[in-house]
């Protein structure tokens, strides 16, 4: 598959490795990673005190025979008002769940794949801007077939310029190939990037590109 680069020359274009431009959809993997992912930002708020953190119950609260009562040894129990809970919710207990590498990256490919038949897989030139301007970034997006709705820009490496930019625009998330999401890849919208972060992309989610990248560093 082959893009259009915006605000390059007019015939330029970029071929995306077919690995990630031809990814076949799983919704059932897709579900997986986003169950796991959900569940590796979820924080264990709730916390019910058991029998040993409940304040008060010292002493026996009364005689063991002779009241006609059923024994009890302590107020704390979870047999009484006020006692301790039984398997309740604790603040210590880990919902994360372990995720492959390789599932993980399936998933991601699959949905690089559909912004890219989707026409939300935009690549510009570059991202040139020579100082920190919201208005500059505006009429910078405005130059590009971007319809209504959020951006996430994925950059090969650090941009001071271009992050503080976009940074005022609650529309726009920037982002280094390093922190892509999946989660953030489904929210937004479109996914706008230049040709070294293809470039990047590919290196990162496109294992033959990752080996050739490998085998020339050895």
């Amino acid at each position: 598959m082959k893009l259009k680069v915006y605000n390059g020359s007019a015939n330029e274009e970029i071929e995306i490795s077919p690995v990630i431009s031809n990814a076949k959809p799983n919704d059932t993997l897709l579900a997986q990673v986003i169950r796991a992912n959900l569940a590796n930002l979820r924080e264990s708020n709730a916390h019910s005190k058991n029998r040993g953190e409940v304040s008060g119950g010292g002493r026996k609260p009364f005689k063991q025979k002779g009241t006609g009562r059923a024994r009890a040894g302590s107020s704390r129990s979870p047999l009484w008002t006020g006692g301790g809970v039984t398997f309740g919710p604790r603040n210590n207990r880990n919902y994360s769940q372990r995720l492959p590498q390789k599932m993980s990256a399936s998933a991601t490919r699959v949905v690089l794949s559909e912004k890219l038949k989707n026409n939300k897989f935009l690549v510009v030139k570059n991202f040139d801007f020579d100082k920190i301007s919201t208005k500059q970034m505006q009429s910078f997006l405005e130059k590009l077939p971007i319809e209504e709705g959020m951006i996430l820009v994925v950059l090969a490496k650090t941009n001071v310029n271009l992050e503080l930019s976009a940074s005022n625009l609650g529309y726009i998330k920037t982002v280094q190939i390093a922190g892509v999401k999946l989660l953030d890849l489904l929210k937004y919208d479109y996914l706008l990037t230049d040709i070294e972060g293809v470039k990047a992309i590919e290196a990162r989610y496109d294992n033959t590109e990752a080996k050739k990248v490998a085998s020339k560093e050895a």
